[in-house]
């Protein structure tokens, strides 16, 4: 499980990052890369990092579903997914 810090500063970035949005682009298209680099840093969407939705885990992330891989696994065999089942051969 994630620190309650880290997930509320990612959503604080994601926040961020569609704040300005529109005047990157802008930015962009007018080449002015000076005032590109005065917008914070969090603004640049390089800098989002996908987690789970549920335990906030950074790593093993599944995007169809917007989990990490360990609690897909639990969610699948436990039937919480639908669609989902176990391959058996």
């Amino acid at each position: 499980m994630a620190k309650e810090s880290m997930k509320a500063r990612e959503v604080k970035r994601a926040k961020t990052v569609a704040k300005y949005s529109a005047k990157r682009k802008a930015l962009k298209e007018a080449g002015d890369y000076e005032a590109l680099q005065k917008l914070p840093k969090n603004a640049s969407p390089v800098r989002l990092h996908n987690r789970c939705k549920l335990t906030g885990r950074p790593k093993g992330y599944i995007r169809q579903f917007g989990l990490s891989r360990v609690t897909f696994r639990e969610m699948a065999n436990n039937g919480l997914i639908p669609g989902v089942t176990k391959a058996s051969w």
